[in-house]
């Protein structure tokens, strides 16, 4: 072939490449038009559908303060003590319900005697003790009662309360230790009491049994 027609074959191919990339070029842009119109149309058919959005407002905030606890009335302690005092008199007389032996036990009525002889063998474990050493009458009255009450709240059913032998006291003379059978007497939550034993304070000390 000669060497002119060659030249011309192989320009023609070159135009042929030219106008096929051109082509594809063409096609390819068409699509992607074709996909940014179809994907502005979707937009503006979602916006259409919702309306105009408006931002939301912000919430009002509010400080709470926490409300402060409610002071304790101090004629209400008040109150509270007086009663206590009132439960426990020192005018009541408990002689009268005592046995009559060197530990000057006592059973409320009802109870069988046998629970104060199982008291004095330590049949019942002491679970607790309020020892009134130091304190003049009122205060240990008022500690007493408040002893008892947490006890029966506890449901404890063995005490010891130590009221002393008196040896520190004007006249040497056991102040606390009738007092304190005397109110011992007058509170419903008591069953029994008698004197402790040696190793548990003698006759310093009175071992009490409380309503179970």
């Amino acid at each position: 072939m000669p060497a002119s027609l060659k030249n011309f074959a192989e320009l023609g191919k070159l135009r042929a490449n030219l106008k096929a990339q051109q082509d594809a070029r063409a096609v390819a842009d068409a699509a992607r038009l074709r996909g940014e119109q179809a994907a502005q149309l979707e937009a503006d058919l979602f916006r259409r559908s919702i309306g105009t959005v408006a931002p939301l407002a912000a919430p009002d905030r509010v400080a709470v303060t926490p409300p402060r606890p409610q002071p304790i009335a101090r004629h209400h302690l008040a109150d509270e003590k007086a009663a206590l005092q009132e439960s426990l008199s020192d005018d009541f007389d408990a002689e009268t319900l005592l046995d009559t032996d060197d530990s000057l036990s006592y059973t409320r009525s009802g109870v069988s005697a046998d629970v104060v002889r199982k008291l004095r063998k330590g049949h019942w474990t002491i679970q607790d003790q309020l020892d009134l050493h130091g304190l003049r009458r009122d205060e240990a009255r008022e500690a007493l009662g408040a002893f008892l009450r947490h006890a029966n709240r506890s449901g404890l059913r063995c005490v010891r309360i130590i009221h002393g032998k008196g040896l520190g006291s004007i006249n040497k003379e056991p102040v606390l230790k009738q007092k304190v059978r005397n109110w011992l007497v007058q509170k419903q939550e008591v069953i029994a009491f008698c004197q402790a034993k040696a190793s548990d304070g003698g006759s310093g000390a009175l071992v009490v049994l409380l309503n179970a």
